[in-house]
């Protein structure tokens, strides 16, 4: 069993298709199944369920996958952990991010890790607060841009921001000619609220908002993300709440409101792995921390 194979399984693991895996990892497809195969043969069991419309992971592949993130992440460490004690400079960063709340935030920390390294390589993928803490656990990622945490093990956070979320009103909307909004004036507009497969802390805050103000039936439309809320506030659909970052976007048409009563922030920061030398050498927490903006 070769640490290639491993890499290639992987590849078709994440990709769930020979030919994407392939263009992956740049081989030729018939290599690449002719690799997966030799490992089947090895482990004297199935690693995928394959059909001429879907290419599936057994549970013995689930369970195969997850074993060989592990030992791939180490591998890469161990070549960091050497690099390091040789006075190597870091040749890579895999950030991971809550966007869009990074808005604010990632494009600074991107340009000045650009300027003190301008050879180090950079790449950015977007999950939730739980995916990212699991990549930095196994090495996947080296700095994540998160919801606030506790430093639990190796796992390290710093707070950076605190946004705040006002009440998005089309600029057509009535509301948005008052200097003052309370709670009471949204009876009689149509909200606008999140939605996500997981409720968030965010949910729940207005969730509870709605329900003791009695406006739960006032909730007309939902949606998974910010983007989407703010498009249908422009659209004059309805009223919600967004994060202030929004304020920012281009050609909006909406407007941000405070309400009185509604007093919800939340926070982001930045986490890293201790046992990570790409994180913790190079000033590279550091440069992340400075981007800490005082709370509003």
């Amino acid at each position: 069993m070769e640490l290639r194979q491993l890499s290639y399984f992987v590849a078709v693991a994440e990709e769930l298709h020979f030919g994407r895996a392939a263009a992956k990892v740049r081989i030729a497809q018939p290599a690449l199944s002719n690799h997966v195969q030799a490992l089947e043969r090895e482990l004297g069991c199935a690693l995928f369920i394959r059909s001429t419309r879907r290419v599936e992971l057994t549970r013995a592949g689930e369970i195969f996958h997850e074993r060989c993130i592990g030992i791939l992440s180490e591998v890469d460490l161990s070549a960091e952990i050497t690099r390091a004690v040789a006075g190597k400079t870091i040749r890579q960063i895999r950030i991971g991010t809550v966007y869009p709340a990074t808005t604010g935030v990632l494009p600074g920390f991107l340009a000045k890790i650009a300027r003190k390294y301008p050879d180090i390589r950079i790449h950015i993928s977007s999950g939730n607060t739980g995916d990212i803490i699991r990549g930095l656990e196994n090495g996947q990622i080296n700095l994540g841009f998160i919801r606030p945490v506790e430093n639990i093990g190796s796992l390290r956070f710093s707070s950076i921001a605190h946004e705040r979320y006002l009440l998005a009103v089309a600029r057509t909307n009535r509301l948005a000619r008052q200097a003052e909004i309370a709670i009471d004036d949204l009876r009689g507009e149509k909200i606008i609220a999140f939605n996500r497969k997981n409720l968030s802390y965010t949910e729940r805050y207005f969730n509870e908002k709605f329900e003791e103000y009695d406006l739960t039936g006032n909730i007309a439309y939902s949606c998974d993300d910010t983007y989407s809320l703010v498009s249908l506030v422009s659209a004059g659909l309805g009223i919600g709440f967004a994060p202030e970052w929004t304020e920012g976007l281009p050609n909006r048409a909406f407007e941000l409101k405070a309400v009185r009563g509604i007093d919800f922030r939340i926070g982001l920061g930045v986490a890293w792995n201790k046992e990570d030398p790409t994180a913790s050498r190079d000033d590279i927490v550091d440069i992340a921390r400075s981007l800490a903006r005082p709370a509003s």
